[in-house]
This record gives structure tokens, C-alpha cells and sequence, in this order.
């Protein structure tokens, strides 16, 4: 049985809290700049900026946007693991520390209805897994309001089918335009309940953005919705151009007989996460 302190929990979540605040995963940025290559005009010039904009970011350590997000926290533990402490106030005491300490945006209101400001961004929102062994893994993800907001989530039936889904993700995606600050990365959730898709669209924003599913339908559908959605014009920024989507990320789930959830877990061009495996 391996034993990890609360305190080393705490450290790490506000490591990661101010690294994905800044730094840009290496695969979202080189697919940025593989799509800069497609476009021209006024396209090419916002995703020239938007390129520029992340490299500052990451020489002087400041945040790639100013909306720092609400905290999302992937927790998977093994069975093989103990927590010496509380695990849930171990992963906000990091968050408050890494918002505070960090000079991040303080995004959180204590109630939808009060709208009072937590002043440290906490309580992040955690969702926790438990696996075999004896490692600890934790992934943050902030979440800005821009792409959350333009995000939905569908009770279709079987009978919508595969087109359904399609014109779905599509019109939620031309719905939103620029508001989204495209161009985006689509966590598509289909399956399981109402929550269960949104849960699985979001977990499917934290693969590589190189990756293909590994089930044929998704992947095939992956392709498909990429094609469509670059087809729209609605372009970096909604100001028109090829590259509305920079990739499409379907997890299916089993689901009820008489159901066919589906998640549109939009985000933008700012894919932001870091991990740590303890």
C-alpha cells in the first residue's frame, strides 16, 4: 500500500493550476500552426496572433487568456493507494493556492443565485475514478465560460440515428460562432444518461488532439463531424475561413434502449491541461 500526504496532493494541484493557466500543450499548438498553413488573409492573420499570443504566454509565464476558468479535477486512484488526509480539500487547498498565489482570475460565485465571489476559485469541480494500482493520477482542466456557455447536451431518440447527431454537433457549432473563440476542439459525449454524455464529451477533451478512437463507429463519425464542421465557415474567431474545428473527439457509452443521449463539450482554442501521476 502506497501512502500519499495531503500535503504533496496540495503542492502538485497548485503546480498545475498556474502550468495550464500557461502553458499550451505542445500537440494543440503545433495543430494550430499545421492550420495556419491552410489559410490566408485575415484566417491566417487571427491564427498568426492567436500562436504569438501562446508563445508570449509561455516566455513570461502569464496566463494564455484571462478567463483562468472554473477547475476541473480528473482524479483516478488505485486501489493500492492511500490518502493520508482529505482528498477533496487537498485538491481545493491547491486550487486556492494556485489561483492566489498565481495572480489567476478568481472565476467562482459561492451560488448561481447570490453570485458572490469564493475569491480563491474554489470549489473546483472533481470527478474521481477508481482503478487498479498503486499510482495517483490527477489532471487539472480549466474551463473558461466562453466555450462552456455555447456548449449542450440532447436527449434525441434512436430514430434522429447517425444524422441526427450530426446536425446536432453542427448547428450547436454554427449557433455558437465566434463566441466560442474557434477555432475549437468538440468533446462529443453519445450514450449513457443525461450526465453520463456530458461527463464523457468533457473526459474526451483531455485525449491527444492527434488521437482517433479506438472504436470504428466513433472514429468514422470523428472524421465525418471534422469535415462538416471545417465546411462551415465559420472560421478562427467566426470571422470565416477553413479551420472551424481543429479536432473532433467522440466517447460512446452504452445506453437505454429508448434513449440516444448526446454532448457537445465545446472548447476553445485554448485546450488547456496538465497531469501529474504520483
Amino acid at each position: 500500500m502506497k501512502t500519499i500526504d495531503t500535503n504533496i496532493i496540495t503542492n502538485e494541484v497548485k503546480r498545475l493550476c498556474i502550468e495550464a493557466a500557461t502553458f499550451i500543450p505542445q500537440d494543440v499548438l503545433n495543430k494550430i500552426k499545421d492550420s495556419c498553413k491552410n489559410e490566408d488573409g485575415l484566417s491566417k492573420e487571427i491564427l498568426e496572433q492567436i500562436i504569438l499570443n501562446d508563445e508570449i504566454a509561455a516566455n513570461e509565464f502569464t496566463p494564455m487568456c484571462q478567463d483562468t476558468g472554473i477547475t476541473l479535477v480528473f482524479v483516478e486512484i488505485g486501489n493500492e493507494v492511500f490518502i493520508n488526509g482529505d482528498l477533496e480539500k487537498a485538491i481545493n487547498d491547491g486550487v486556492a493556492l494556485g489561483y492566489t498565489e498565481g495572480y489567476l482570475r478568481k472565476s467562482v460565485v459561492k451560488s448561481p443565485l447570490n453570485r458572490i465571489n469564493t475569491k480563491d476559485n474554489t470549489p473546483a469541480i472533481i470527478h474521481i475514478k477508481h482503478t487498479l494500482g498503486d499510482k495517483l493520477k490527477i489532471t487539472i482542466s480549466p474551463k473558461g465560460a466562453g466555450s462552456e456557455n455555447m456548449s449542450k447536451v440532447k436527449m434525441l431518440t434512436p430514430a434522429d440515428g447517425i444524422e441526427g447527431i450530426k446536425k446536432f454537433v453542427v448547428d450547436t457549432v454554427v449557433e455558437a460562432g465566434g463566441r466560442a473563440c474557434p477555432p475549437l476542439v468538440l468533446g462529443i459525449g453519445i450514450g449513457g444518461n443525461l450526465e453520463k454524455a456530458a461527463l464523457i464529451g468533457k473526459e474526451a477533451l483531455l485525449r491527444d488532439i492527434n488521437d482517433e478512437s479506438l472504436d470504428e463507429d466513433a472514429r468514422k463519425l470523428e472524421h465525418e463531424l471534422y469535415d462538416l464542421l471545417n465546411k462551415t465557415n465559420v472560421g478562427p474567431m467566426g470571422l470565416g475561413g477553413k479551420t472551424t474545428v481543429l479536432a473532433v473527439k467522440v466517447n460512446l457509452y452504452p445506453c437505454h434502449i429508448a434513449s440516444l443521449p448526446v454532448s457537445v463539450n465545446i472548447c476553445c482554442h485554448a485546450l488547456r491541461h496538465k497531469e501529474v501521476i504520483l
